[in-house]
């Protein structure tokens, strides 16, 4: 294969990446690693530069649109992003340190944790407004099916922002951008709804990645030849994808969330098992 083909092709699934990244929050980095240390042989450390690199890239794509929309809560996304970026940096510096071998089944776990959480569903009522929401102003509204606005509230937000700690760390190791645990926190820890948890998400995204960007960056782990395809591809789609976002019901959402990851997970606990990234 020659370097022209080896970049449509990943400029292909960096595209599909980008999409799916997206749509449910995640960012794409949960697809591109798996597929460019599984599927292109990339050395895992230099798939999660890239990664962050097009997490960027995605966050920069869909965030304006979702903010344009009003769906993304940019005063839930500025509060959160204290403990992801914090996190991040920490991650970043961890995951230099760490075989890839246990990178890769830390990912696939974590994944699959990600999966048992969505599936734990609630409706997305509206909670009971608590002192410290209403204080930090992060009660909002957001454009219903029928063009109403929907109101609703935050709760638990420590335990939120405790989560969104773990959520930086993992982003730092595992350059996903950590878009299914910043879902999963802000829908099931703070009862956020679905649709403004993934639209939050990506807008905070870029940010916790440039924060462990650097780190990749000054260790050599960011490859332009690679990075750039991939950038470029998950663009593309995440655009794509904040079109279709809207216009998406819930339910179908949570269920592509849940499959894709199950099976990526399965994928990288084997793969860092037997010792193939």
């Amino acid at each position: 294969m020659n370097a022209l083909t080896f970049s449509l092709y990943i400029l292909g699934g960096s595209l599909l990446a980008g999409l799916l990244g997206s749509l449910t929050g995640l960012g794409g980095g949960v697809v591109l690693v798996p597929m460019l240390a599984l599927l292109f042989k990339v050395d895992i450390h230099y798939a999660i530069g890239a990664s962050l690199i097009s997490v960027i890239a995605t966050s920069s794509g869909s965030a304006a649109a979702y903010v344009r929309e009003g769906f993304s809560n940019i005063r839930i996304g500025m509060f959160l992003e204290i403990a992801t970026t914090l996190g991040a940096v920490g991650g970043a510096w961890l995951a230099t340190r760490t075989p890839t071998r246990g990178i890769a089944i830390v990912f696939g776990l974590v994944l699959l944790y990600s999966v048992y959480v969505s599936f734990q569903r609630h409706d997305d009522e509206i909670v009971p407004r608590n002192k410290w929401s209403d204080h930090l102003k992060m009660n909002g509204t957001f454009p219903g099916h029928d063009g109403v606005e929907q109101k609703y509230s935050v709760k638990h937000i420590s335990g939120g922002f405790g989560a969104m700690a773990g959520a930086g760390i993992l982003s730092g190791l595992l350059g996903i951008g950590s878009g299914a645990v910043k879902v999963l926190a802000m829908d099931h820890i703070m009862r956020i709804p679905f649709k403004v948890s993934t639209t939050t998400s990506n807008f905070m995204i870029g940010v916790t990645a440039a924060a462990s960007a650097g780190i990749y960056f000054r260790r050599g782990y960011i490859d332009p030849a690679l990075s750039a395809p991939v950038m470029i591809g998950v663009l593309i789609g995440s655009l794509f994808g904040a079109k279709l976002l809207v216009k998406s019901k819930v339910k179908p959402l949570r269920m592509i969330f849940a499959v894709v990851i199950f099976f990526l997970a399965l994928e990288m606990i084997y793969n860092g098992w037997v010792g193939n990234v």
